[in-house]
């Protein structure tokens, strides 16, 4: 009743309104409605999933590793997955050895590493940077850098005699890019200086059975500068090729491109068997002279020899390692070494043959995961008096006690004795050799980086 009274007094008001009443009302009605429609705008934008926030709160509900994730550009995701994909590693080789001859000098002759007596001594500081190829992430190129420091140094950066300017690589000792073919198993290509795989022992310490090395590590070449493939034939065999300027040679002394063929295989799961055939020319074809007027690089003045020395050089490299058992290693090394100066003989010209031969045998068990006993015995028939200077058969002994402290920190004990049928080695008189010498060691060797496995 009261409804129907109320509707019935307002048309009644409505209708006896004047007509500027209604105007305005209709004014009323239309300013209403574009209030409506403005409220309804913010209300959409409100309901919109990126609705603008301001700066400063944004920042302060973001986590901060959201907030560094947002702030990456694309060439810093570039740098970021380039250094993912590069290792940067380095090791340092420290010792303490005394000799019990008591040498003049405090010299520990016939030896590559482990030079001084009754000294500590740095053998070598290095860095290793490596961007290694991966061809299952599309990547098949790759390179590698090692730098070294040190007394090592100086027993592996070349010297004058076997190429003219080894000062400017004296601290190289690797520095090779590598490229993988998509030809069978993956051709592995390689170029640049790189260490010489002829003789199972290598550069780095942590990586070898005993301190100090043998006497055919010396002896053997220690680096190449060329290029080397290895091309996998299945998952035992793999053949491996170089042509390179010589041994121990990154500028080469004679036009002649030495040349290595060999292979490497598993005949089973626990044994590896390397074996090289190598076939170069040593003998330089120009000697260093005054340069001229004209300019040139420092040490690129030569004159040459006429007629120059033709002689090959043949190794004949084989070396096995056999995992026996989880803690039993055993591995055998056989070499054979001949030299001539001239092809064929003629007026002051031999072509007679010079002989180095002989090998070393190894054994290694581990007693617990950080404790180690390990021997090398070696035998070196100098009779061309290639290695040491004069025709000798040298022989040594070395056991090696490892202690590992820590994972990149290791600590060897070694005792070594070297004999020979000639007095070789210094002895505290000036002057006077003896035929043997013995000597205890301390080697400490640290290293840290994400490289894997032997360097």
């Amino acid at each position: 009743m009261t409804a129907v009274s109320t509707i019935a007094w307002t048309q009644q008001s409505t209708a006896a309104a004047p007509p500027n009443a209604t105007d305005d009302l209709k004014v009323r009605v239309q300013q209403l409605e574009a209030e409506v429609s403005e409220l309804k705008q913010l209300v959409k934008q409100l309901q919109l999933p990126s609705t603008p926030v301001p700066q400063s709160t944004a920042a302060s509900s973001q986590p901060p590793a959201a907030s560094s994730a947002a702030s990456v550009t694309a060439d810093d995701r570039k740098s970021l997955d380039f250094l993912h994909d590069t290792t940067i590693n380095l090791n340092l080789d420290t010792y303490y050895a005394y000799n019990f001859n008591n040498p003049v000098g405090r010299v520990n002759l016939l030896r590559a590493y482990d030079v001084l007596s009754n000294e500590f001594s740095l053998n070598q500081a290095s860095l290793v940077v490596e961007h290694a190829p991966d061809p299952s992430a599309g990547r098949r190129w790759g390179g590698r850098l090692d730098l070294q420091f040190g007394q090592a140094t100086d027993t592996l950066q070349g010297n004058p005699s076997n190429e003219p300017r080894p000062q400017i690589y004296r601290n190289i000792f690797q520095a090779y890019g590598t490229y993988v073919a998509s030809i069978g198993k993956g051709l592995n290509i390689d170029f640049g200086k790189w260490s010489s795989s002829l003789g199972i022992e290598g550069n780095y310490t942590k990586d070898q059975i005993n301190y100090s090395r043998s006497y055919w590590f010396y002896f053997l070449p220690f680096y190449h500068m060329g290029a080397r493939v290895s091309l996998p034939l299945n998952d035992r065999l793999s053949l491996n090729y170089w042509i390179v300027n010589g041994t121990n040679q990154v500028e080469a002394t004679n036009g002649f491109k030495d040349e290595l063929f060999g292979f490497t295989a598993k005949p089973v799961k626990n044994v590896t068997w390397t074996m090289n055939y190598y076939l170069g020319q040593e003998h330089p074809d120009r000697t260093v002279s005054a340069c001229g007027p004209i300019p040139v690089q420092p040490g690129l003045c030569f004159t040459a020899i006429s007629p120059a020395p033709n002689g090959k050089t043949h190794i004949f490299d084989s070396y096995v390692s056999w995992q026996a058992s989880p803690k039993l290693t055993l591995a055998l090394e056989g070499d054979y070494f001949i030299q001539r100066v001239w092809a064929n003989a003629a007026p002051a010209e031999s072509s007679a043959p010079a002989h180095t031969d002989g090998g070393a045998a190894y054994i290694q068990y581990q007693l617990t995961p950080k404790v180690a006993i390990a021997s090398r015995a070696e035998y070196i028939s100098d009779r061309g008096a290639l290695f040491s200077g004069i025709s000798q058969a040298l022989k040594e002994n070395t056991v090696t006690f490892d202690y590992k402290v820590a994972d990149g920190l290791l600590m060897r004990y070694e005792w070594r004795r070297d004999y020979s049928n000639q007095p070789s080695f210094l002895s505290d008189v000036q002057g006077v050799l003896r035929k043997d010498q013995n000597t205890a060691t301390l080697g400490v060797i640290w290293w840290w980086g994400r490289k894997e496995g032997s360097w």
